[in-house]
């Protein structure tokens, strides 16, 4: 029984994703400014006044880096064939040795086994677009947009009144204490988590893109890697690793000798490693630490079923449950065991 509701909650998690996620957006980006919210309301500023002024004010920084993206990354995507044509001479310069080396292994092997037959027959197979396609998908995008615009601002300014109902709903003082305190938990701890996770992989993003500016790359494309790494930082050894793989194709675009091909990747990686292993554990401290075990089985679970938006949720969500094992008598064990 209990695996086929595991079975059966996986599978309804995956089938409704076009409504959960939208709604775990919202409570992501509502974590993420609580912290605001409440220092704007010891200013005597109204919940509600709060709310929309953080609201605004992300969605003009997010159209602000938009708008200066887009252009870049228009012309990434434009130059996109020309610049792989350019990456694969540098990569056969870089892997000649490899590929030497095997090619007279083959030969060997070959003529060692009398087998002179040519190479076989590579059958490709090419996929037809359709061209109405976007006329369907876009509505639905910006549908989503505007939900999770809406319901972030609703879990911002309503949130705690729903807590309180929810409590209230409790049949014993002991129920709604301890969901009191999960999820007095969860609200604090988990916005203080998302805020300062933010602030962390944006300082990542502005070093990145300020170094490579440094560079001479052009402020621009500065600006769109450096949000790229912000963005991958969200999901732990998965977005690092795309990451990696993106700065060695931009540095092999970018610059001509091979040093400097591989220099934004090795700044990549460097950074996210002092990130990762030194200032990220110090600051968050022990008690929000998760497994890295457990966290590569987050990710690919909530990855296969949700992708890239699941890859932005796993870290957040596995803190939630972390949270609400630890609360609950029994089943404290269960949250040791993710440490």
């Amino acid at each position: 029984m209990v695996v086929l509701a595991v079975l059966a909650v996986g599978y309804t998690m995956w089938a409704a994703q076009a409504i959960l996620l939208p709604i775990l957006l919202a409570m992501f980006l509502s974590l993420l400014g609580n912290p605001i919210i409440r220092a704007l309301r010891r200013l005597y500023i109204p919940t509600f006044l709060a709310a929309l002024l953080v609201l605004l004010g992300g969605l003009t920084v997010a159209g602000a880096l938009g708008y200066q993206l887009i252009e870049p990354a228009s012309e990434w995507v434009r130059q996109a064939p020309r610049a792989m044509g350019e990456i694969a001479p540098k990569l056969r310069e870089l892997t000649k040795p490899m590929d030497d080396a095997s090619n007279a292994a083959e030969d060997i092997a070959r003529v060692a086994s009398g087998d002179d037959k040519g190479q076989p027959v590579q059958v490709v197979r090419t996929k037809v677009d359709d061209p109405y396609a976007s006329l369907f998908t876009t509505p639905k995008m910006l549908a989503s947009v505007l939900a999770v615009v809406l319901l972030t601002l609703f879990f911002m300014v309503y949130g705690e009144q729903l807590q309180r109902k929810a409590i209230a709903l409790m049949p014993s003082r002991q129920q709604k204490r301890v969901t009191v305190e999960i999820m007095h938990s969860i609200e604090v701890e988990v916005s203080r988590y998302v805020f300062t996770i933010s602030l962390i992989n944006v300082t990542v993003g502005m070093l990145f893109a300020g170094i490579l500016y440094m560079l001479k790359v052009p402020l621009p494309e500065a600006l769109l890697w450096g949000t790229m790494a912000t963005l991958l930082n969200y999901a732990p050894y998965v977005g690092p690793l795309i990451g990696i793989l993106m700065m060695l194709v931009m540095g092999f675009v970018a610059f001509d000798e091979l040093w400097m091909s591989l220099l934004p990747a090795g700044i990549y990686l460097l950074l996210h490693t002092l990130e990762g292993q030194i200032f990220t554990p110090i600051i968050l401290g022990r008690r929000m630490r998760i497994s890295p075990l457990i966290l590569i089985l987050a990710l690919l679970l909530f990855g296969w079923m949700w992708g890239i938006v699941g890859l932005l949720l796993a870290v957040p969500l596995l803190v939630c449950v972390k949270i609400i094992l630890s609360r609950i008598e029994g089943v404290e064990g269960w949250a040791t065991l993710m440490e």
